[in-house]
């Protein structure tokens, strides 16, 4: 079977682009990615700290490009302006879904978070809540968001890949070129991740970071005069094309429903405070300040290209309907062509290979540096929050770094087997993880810092409740996809009340409830525990590694638990 006789998926293939071996882009992408690799060598880590919260000893700036590079997706890069080229104003439903949770972090949980000064996000679960029950939940839903998430990543990787690459299917025997390509990428990223740990992932995502941002805002100035549309400033000049790419793209809700709109904006809102990669940001910094600053930068760093993408979203719809066909209608652009619409904009724009690129370029930038986050929240989880926490306590350094790495290894394996044949789109697939994370994990941290009564009772009935609850939409949404005796959705009005993209709307108050009713039933928490969350509110400032528990340390006994630390009842009601 020969390279050539392999064709691409046909709902994969994006029709208009050029697949094709080009020297310069690819000569460009290999060195980035040799680049990435040298970086990772150059910052491997020695131990512990350094795999999980680099040595906490990043600052704002740096700290902030590293969130801009960690949260800004393929699906920022790649499917935001892909959802706003097929949908119009309701695409716009990432862009401020994905702002507005920055502001929810800055307010209620950077400062606290870094005070409270663990490793990963499943760590304080099972710190707070004194249960290694509740941590094991946080960590097999921090390894599913990491899973969940990087199929995007994977397949934005990929779909830019053919544009530089070309098509190799046969390569690999029975997989064609998209298939190949998803291969390739993720053996790249997993290769540099298990090498470098957070503190050479950190650094590559400020790299990552400046690479990603010019290649889109250069790109798009590019693009916009290139065609005549902006000159100065694309990102507000484009408003004067909008009327000329029909109702679908300019009509509010023309293509969807209000409550749709609503309640995704509300899950990413929610999931962006519950992102374990996201969060564990706050663990790397010197200092609560720092934490809430690098948050500000991070946030500036992220609305340079959200800013943006509305803009190229345009652009190359305009582009699209002038080379291409008709973007709306029967059949109009298809799901895949909308997923490269960034890269398609600078080709259709007539501009060098090598400039288009570059753009592809960021984009592949932009998946690696969400995959290096996830792969490390995930690999911390299974390595730091099950292995040394519950199964092996007494685990070396050495021990704990080797299963973290396997741990990257097997997330990078499920990842590439579920990307071969992905079931929805770039940014559908990341609003799954965003759905999952404010399902179960945010209410967690928002309850468990800012209410002393939340109890262990409570957060395993919560942590239980929301992933019972997001299972039932994605079992009704995603899974009949991979099996070819069922048509999706099985219940359409499930799909319209509880969708899988936003079923945080629903599950969260729910998972609110059954959180604090059940801890009002039970025990209150130990009067250590509250002090803990009490210094997390403090105005003192705290050493570098110092944490919260280390400043109320104050020798009460412990008791039995399920695998927290806390005083005994008697000793708690003495000291209240």
């Amino acid at each position: 079977m020969t390279a050539s006789s392999i064709l691409l998926q046909s709902d994969l293939l994006p029709e208009a682009l050029d697949i094709s071996f080009k020297l310069g882009p690819a000569l460009l992408v290999i060195g980035m990615l040799g680049l990435f690799l040298t970086i990772g060598f150059v910052f491997r880590v020695a131990d512990t700290d350094d795999m999980w919260v680099a040595g906490r000893s990043i600052g704002n700036v740096e700290n902030g490009m590293a969130i801009g590079a960690n949260w800004m997706s393929a699906a920022s890069y790649l499917g935001m302006a892909a959802s706003i080229a097929l949908a119009g104003f309701y695409g716009l439903v990432f862009v401020v879904g994905w702002t507005t949770g920055y502001f929810i972090l800055l307010i209620f949980l950077a400062a606290q978070l870094r005070r409270f000064g663990k490793y990963t996000a499943p760590d304080f679960v099972g710190d707070r809540f004194n249960s290694d029950t509740a941590r094991a939940i946080a960590a097999v839903t921090t390894f599913l968001i990491g899973f969940v998430y990087a199929i995007g990543q994977a397949k934005g990787m990929a779909l830019v890949g053919l544009y530089i690459f070309g098509n190799y299917g046969g390569l690999i025997p029975g997989l064609d070129g998209y298939q190949v390509m998803v291969v390739a990428m993720m053996v790249v990223t997993v290769g540099y991740l298990t090498l470098s740990g957070m503190l050479g992932a950190t650094k590559n995502q400020a790299v990552q970071y400046v690479i990603l941002i010019l290649a889109f805002v250069v790109g798009l100035f590019v693009v916009g005069y290139t065609n005549g549309y902006s000159t100065v400033l694309p990102q507000l000049e484009y408003g004067a094309l909008i009327s000329q790419l029909g109702s679908e793209f300019s009509e509010p809700f023309a293509g969807s429903s209000y409550y749709l709109w609503v309640a995704t904006t509300f899950s990413l809102i929610v999931g962006t405070c519950g992102l374990p990669h996201v969060l564990v940001r706050f663990y790397t910094v010197e200092s609560e300040r720092t934490a809430r600053w690098s948050t500000v930068w991070g946030l500036f760093f992220i609305c340079i290209l959200y800013w943006s993408a509305p803009a190229f979203a345009a652009f190359g719809t305009d582009l699209y309907s002038q080379n291409v066909g008709a973007t709306y209608g029967d059949p109009g652009m298809t799901g895949a062509a909308s997923e490269v619409i960034v890269v398609l904009a600078a080709q259709l724009s007539g501009l060098p290979s090598w400039f288009v690129g570059i753009v592809a370029a960021g984009g592949i930038a932009a998946a690696i540096a969400t995959v290096a986050g996830l792969f490390i929240a995930g690999s911390s989880a299974i390595s730091h929050d099950i292995y040394t926490n519950i199964i092996n306590e007494d685990a070396t350094q050495r021990q704990q770094i080797l299963v973290g790495r396997l741990s990257i290894v097997a997330l990078g394996a499920l990842t590439t087997l579920a990307a071969l044949n992905p079931a929805s789109s770039i940014a559908a697939l990341v609003g799954y993880a965003f759905s999952l994370a404010g399902s179960v994990l945010f209410p967690m941290f928002f309850l468990g810092m800012w209410w002393e009564n939340a109890n262990r009772q409570g957060a395993l009935a919560g942590m239980t409740t929301g992933l019972t609850l997001w299972s039932i939409p994605m079992i009704n949404q995603i899974v009949p996809t991979y099996i070819g005796s069922l048509d999706a959705p099985l219940s359409a009005g499930l799909a319209t009340w509880m969708p899988a993209i936003g079923s945080a709307l629903i599950t969260l108050p729910i998972v609110f409830v059954v959180t604090i009713a059940v801890s009002m039933a039970t025990d209150e928490p130990s009067l250590e525990t509250k002090r803990i969350v009490r210094q997390c509110h403090s105005p003192e400032p705290m050493g570098q590694q110092e944490t919260a528990e280390d400043v109320v340390a104050d020798g009460g006994e412990d008791v039995a638990t399920d695998g927290g630390r806390a005083m005994d009842d008697e000793t708690t009601e003495e000291a209240e």
